[in-house]
């Protein structure tokens, strides 16, 4: 093929490769959906209640462990285990606590060694059950990691303290997980101080049982980051779930891919090849991406979902987040769940063959002498040739796609970093998946799956600030979910039901734990109700399922209410003429959209103001006062939230009627509304009443504003009191009215210069060109006559020192004349000259002759 030819094609598929990638990222954006909490609970919040755990002596409670009893929480924090009874609702009290701190020498040897003292602690890493009388623990301990035997009943150390190198990182940031099969520990982690050793490893073995590892000159791993590990029901292997460097992809920069790991629980390695290594170990690539969509390919956490009951183990699901490594995904999550039978699948495939000479990865098909992902998990007395083949081919050639190859869940707005997953049946009989996701910022999300896609019923704050390493542990019998971090154990219920108070707002809240009983006329858990529970979790129509519509307690989240107070018809405000009233009404939900109204009458832009969280300005006069009415529109369904009643009060001080105008009465309300405006964005009362002098300002009688005026003056002030407070203030800035101007004339007057600011600076810079521009012309137009003078002539702006040794003749010399006006036209132009210069007459000029 010529090389023309060759370039062509080359730039060609260049070019293709570029406006696929623009294609895919323009359909990305189109298919990202912003989910919004119907409900946020602040942390405090007495809406929704929280339990905490903290001690100011004890600090990064993230390593959690709940009892099979679901009574008991141990907690792995720094230098210490924690014993915590959460036996009962609403109560979590430490019952025991095992001090397990490094040395001062260790403490002195780890910040030789270039180490932050605050990292040189003991961080509990690995917390297991071995059997009903021990816990399994390990703790990184000043970059030396040592694991040890715990009593239960005790909480004692039992045994001796043994080297934890394989089984614990020794960074406190760096992740790892472990998992406890028949008392066996199989545990992924780094096994060297610098963190460039991962392996997949098995300790603790029972015979006829060998501690396996994996072999660090093979490449089976390619820097992981560890993030979780499970065991089948079957028991006969076990998964590891981490995101590594993909060296199967040939690009200029490195790319991160998610990853599946398996091990059988029977291996017991080769007999003369993979002597003490992994013979069934095999990864394969997980897919977090919806069609024609970039994908995310960093996972975060997963969790396994059982399968339902009366279906096979291959129905188990697993669900991730995932986050994406390039910026244009930058702060956004996904959540994918993959199918077991699936997973099986992939490892019962084709496998890639390793180069070891190049260390590259081909997918040419050859003869398979052997499975590394076979069900039997029978390799352990397999042949050399066997085991050699499985050296070379353990990455599986298709990828673990999800289900439906769509993605469950798309959050642009929040980063998402732990999750936990519970099935829940309606009182309908169909299942539900609620997802709990814990997000960077510190708030708990609640998310349901349905079939008309996924939608987050609520979120709840638990911590303040941002941590590096959490746990979630969800505790299904109990209904809560344990949240740890450096601050301390949360404990969260997983359902809510009381806080709705009406039938509308249990429908639309459409939470698969919580229903409607028409019987006691309160929100429920769906367990605990009778048949007819009303609840709909696909659409949330409470226009067909609560007809009667209710009249919602104006406290929303504020207050803690019982369920048997009703609310009253409406809220009587007593106000004085003139004076601007603000009436409030309260949010029913994030997606719910609130407006006001009047009965018989419309609210009018130029009479009253509505603020974004809801409120309303209004001037009070006789045509305002009377039944006001907040109603909110959600889904269909609308449902009053407040209802007031207006009505002029008597003053104490006698007050002069003085009867208003029409226009002045509205003039006068524009100019409280613009007050109002202007008082909220926290402007000054100096400029307030400039900005109102300028709204009101006319003839002896006032005349109607119109709201483009006032609107105008006020987004002036606006900005302009947006732009004094800026930081970056120029030096060409008006300045900003203080006390000492109190004046009205001067107020105005500097109000006046501002708004005409700009347009004088844009003509002052037109002038200056124009100048420019007229003498540049000048100029070009005085050359051509200096280079026809015969005799010594002087041009402007040369030296008239030019011909010095040649006689002058005073009548010779150019005369200087008057400078004329812009627009008459001179005949003769300047001449510049080092002598003293002379008038017309040969005198000296201004001199009389």
């Amino acid at each position: 093929m010529p090389r023309s030819v060759s370039m062509s094609l080359a730039n060609m598929h260049i070019q293709c490769y570029f406006g696929v990638c623009l294609f895919l990222l323009g359909t990305l954006n189109l298919c990202l959906c912003h989910l919004t909490p119907r409900v946020s609970f602040p942390i405090g919040s007495p809406g929704r209640s929280i339990v905490l755990f903290s001690n100011t002596d004890i600090g990064n409670t993230t390593t959690l462990l709940l009892s099979d009893d679901e009574k008991s929480l141990f907690v792995g924090a720094r230098d210490a285990v924690l014993l915590l009874d959460v036996s009962q609702p609403g109560v979590m009290e430490m019952k025991s606590k095992l001090d397990w701190s490094p040395s001062s020498t260790d403490l002195d040897d780890c910040s030789m060694k270039g180490k932050k003292k605050v990292d040189c602690h003991n961080f509990i890493r690995v917390l297991r059950f071995l059997n009903n009388t021990h816990v399994y623990a390990c703790g990184t301990h000043a970059f030396s990691p040592f694991c040890t035997y715990i009593d239960v009943e005790r909480l004692s150390i039992s045994g001796k303290v043994h080297e934890g190198r394989g089984r614990c990182p020794y960074d406190p940031y760096q992740r790892n997980t472990a998992i406890v099969v028949d008392g066996e520990l199989y545990t992924g982690t780094v096994a060297d101080y610098r963190g460039n050793r991962p392996v997949i490893s098995r300790y603790l073995s029972q015979a006829p049982h060998t501690d396996l590892k994996l072999d660090d000159t093979l490449g089976w791993l390619e820097d992981p980051t560890f993030v979780s590990s499970t065991i089948l029901p079957s028991k006969e292997k076990v998964y590891f779930f981490f995101s590594e460097v993909g060296r199967e992809y040939d690009f200029i920069d490195k790319l991160i891919v998610s990853r599946v790991a398996q091990v059988c629980t029977s291996d017991v390695g080769g007999q003369r090849t993979l002597q003490r290594r992994w013979t069934t170990f095999a990864k394969a690539q997980l897919l977090c991406h919806h069609e024609n969509e970039l994908p995310y390919n960093v996972i975060q956490d997963v969790i396994a979902l059982p399968p339902e009951d009366g279906t096979s183990e291959d129905e188990m699901l697993f669900y991730g987040i995932f986050t994406s490594q390039w910026s244009v995904n930058s702060g956004r999550s996904a959540v994918c769940r993959f199918l077991l039978k699936d997973i099986k699948a992939v490892f019962s495939g084709n496998y890639k063959v390793l180069n070891r000479d190049t260390l590259r990865w081909s997918t040419r098909l050859q003869e398979k002498t052997a499975t590394p992902g076979q069900a039997s998990c029978g390799l352990h007395s397999a042949s050399d040739n066997t085991l050699r083949f499985v050296k070379d081919n353990f990455l599986a050639d298709q990828s673990v796609q999800p289900v439906g190859r769509v993605l469950s869940l798309v959050s642009p707005d929040h980063r998402y970093t732990n999750i936990a997953a519970q099935r829940i049946q309606t009182k309908s009989g169909r299942n539900y998946t609620v997802l709990f996701l814990l997000t960077e910022s510190g708030f708990l999300h609640k998310v349901v799956l349905s079939d008309k896609g996924p939608h987050i019923v609520e979120e709840v704050q638990v911590f303040r600030n941002p941590q590096p390493v959490k746990n979630v542990v969800l505790s299904v019998t109990k209904g809560v979910v344990f949240v740890g971090s450096s601050e301390g154990v949360a404990q969260v219920p997983v359902f809510n039901c009381s806080f709705y108070w009406s039938c509308a707002e249990c429908v639309l809240a459409r939470d698969p734990f919580c229903g409607w009983d028409h019987s006691s006329r309160a929100c429920i858990h769906v367990s605990n109700g009778s048949h007819n529970i009303v609840q709909d979790v696909e659409r949330g129509n409470a226009k067909d399922f609560c007809r009667v519509p209710a009249l919602t307690p104006k406290s929303r989240s504020n207050q803690q209410r019982p369920p048997a107070v009703s609310c009253p018809p409406g809220e009587h405000v007593y106000v004085l003429l003139n004076e601007v009233v603000k009436l409030q009404c309260p949010e029913a939900s994030h997606l719910a959209v609130r407006h006001w109204e009047r009965p018989n009458s419309r609210l009018s832009p130029d009479l009253y103001l509505l603020q974004d969280d809801g409120s309303l300005y209004f001037l009070a006069t006789p045509l305002t006062l009377g039944h006001y009415i907040c109603v909110s529109v959600e889904n269909g369904y609308q449902q009053t939230l407040a209802v007031y009643s207006v009505t002029q009060r008597t003053s104490t001080t006698p007050q002069a009627v003085v009867p208003l105008h029409k226009k002045s009465q509205a003039t006068t309300m524009q100019t409280a509304l613009t007050t109002v405006a202007l008082t909220s964005q926290g402007i000054q009362p100096e400029v307030v009443k400039t900005t109102v002098k300028i709204a009101g300002s006319g003839d002896t009688e006032p005349e109607l504003a119109t709201n483009e005026e006032v609107l105008r003056v006020t987004t002036t002030v606006l900005d302009e009191h947006s732009r004094q407070d800026s930081k970056n203030l120029s030096s060409f800035r008006q300045p900003r009215l203080t006390q000492a101007d109190s004046h009205d004339g001067e107020l105005q007057s500097l109000a006046n210069s501002r708004t005409y600011y700009r347009e004088l600076v844009a003509v002052t810079v037109m002038l200056v060109m124009s100048l420019c521009v007229l003498l540049m012309g000048a100029l070009y137009t005085l050359r051509p006559h200096c280079y026809r003078r015969a005799g010594p002539q002087v041009c402007p702006g040369q030296d008239s020192d030019v011909h010095g040794s040649q006689e002058r003749d005073p009548l010779s010399q150019p005369t200087v004349s008057v400078m004329k006006p812009s627009n008459q036209v001179q005949d003769k132009s300047l001449a510049g000259s080092n002598s003293t210069p002379r008038g017309s007459n040969g005198h000296l000029p201004n001199t009389p002759i």
